[in-house]
């Protein structure tokens, strides 16, 4: 199966100096583009969150970097994108042991909010499922409830005599 050079691309975290994070990602933007880098180097993240503080009695919002003196890069590693990520005014090197370039899992990148991965389920409502790892394993059950943004399932699962409502995830089911 043929994959395409976005797929192949993966995160990279870079250290910086502190305080550089953001001239960084906007050297390092200007460089791919005078390159004409774009299907190599395709995003520079720098993650902000945004805090809501009492100052003077007045509620002030600002907005923090997650990682202060690191720059999240998806690219495709090879030694010519290596060397313009790695010569970019302000950047002090890759993460990895010895400096060399190591990936974050799907899991690092999924955790630390970097890419929203959307999930295509099979499934609806009233669906009959069978539970395929857990403690309810085995179990066959209806669907009472989706939560998309969570990746979980209510079911309904008949234990006892009654019916139970479980919290599952989307991995622990499959539809019959």
């Amino acid at each position: 199966m043929f994959m395409s050079d976005a797929q192949q691309a993966k995160w990279y975290v870079i250290h910086t100096y502190s305080g550089y994070e953001n001239k960084v990602k906007a050297n390092l933007e200007k460089a791919v583009e005078n390159r004409g880098m774009q299907d190599v180097i395709l995003e520079v993240s720098v993650p902000m969150e945004e805090h809501i503080e009492k100052k003077n009695g007045k509620l002030k919002r600002t907005s923090r970097k997650v990682f202060p003196g690191y720059v999240l890069v998806k690219m495709l590693m090879n030694d010519e994108s290596w060397y313009i990520v790695r010569n970019t005014r302000g950047v002090t090197g890759f993460v990895g042991p010895a400096s060399k370039p190591v990936p974050l899992t799907n899991e690092e990148i999924k955790s630390m909010g970097v890419e929203e991965t959307s999930i295509v389920v099979d499934f609806k409502v009233k669906d009959s499922v069978k539970v395929i790892s857990g403690p309810f394993e085995n179990f066959i059950g209806t669907i009472e409830e989706i939560n998309l943004d969570k990746h979980k399932v209510k079911v309904l699962i008949s234990m006892f005599g009654r019916d139970t409502p479980v919290e599952l995830d989307f991995t622990q089911i499959e539809k019959i």
